[in-house]
């Protein structure tokens, strides 16, 4: 069965950091595309950053672009999501997803992943 776990939420102020990571298992994801989305409250989720399974190609939200980084540990199996400086905008649950296709490109479409995690709530005070 597969589970991906997400963790590294919490609070913290702007212009701070947090580093989210995502744990797979039941399958490795290492040569998958997978990606991370956000929702905040009231609003629909997001997509913010993702990965593709070959050559580690990757795509941001302009938002994000030049503050997030995503990145993968295909030893370890897990995914995160390098995030500086926060702020109020960014506040949200996050959400790790995955697919199993093979290829070079990468994602941005929730649709498109068929395996969520729970999420980690990531809360940025002003």
């Amino acid at each position: 069965q597969v589970q991906l776990v997400e963790s590294g939420g919490g609070l913290v102020q702007a212009g701070g950091s947090l580093r989210l990571s995502c744990a797979a298992s039941g399958r490795s994801f290492s040569n998958y595309p997978m990606g991370w989305f956000r929702q905040a409250p009231g609003k629909e989720r997001e997509f913010v950053a993702a990965i593709s399974g070959i050559g580690s190609n990757t795509g941001y939200t302009d938002s994000v672009k030049d503050r997030f980084t995503i990145s993968r540990d295909g030893a370890k199996n897990t995914l995160y999501l390098q995030m500086n400086s926060l702020n109020a905008g960014d506040t949200a649950v996050y959400y790790c997803e995955a697919r199993l296709s093979v290829g070079t490109k990468w994602y941005r479409n929730a649709y498109e992943y068929p395996y969520w995690g729970q999420g980690t709530q990531v809360t940025v005070s002003s």
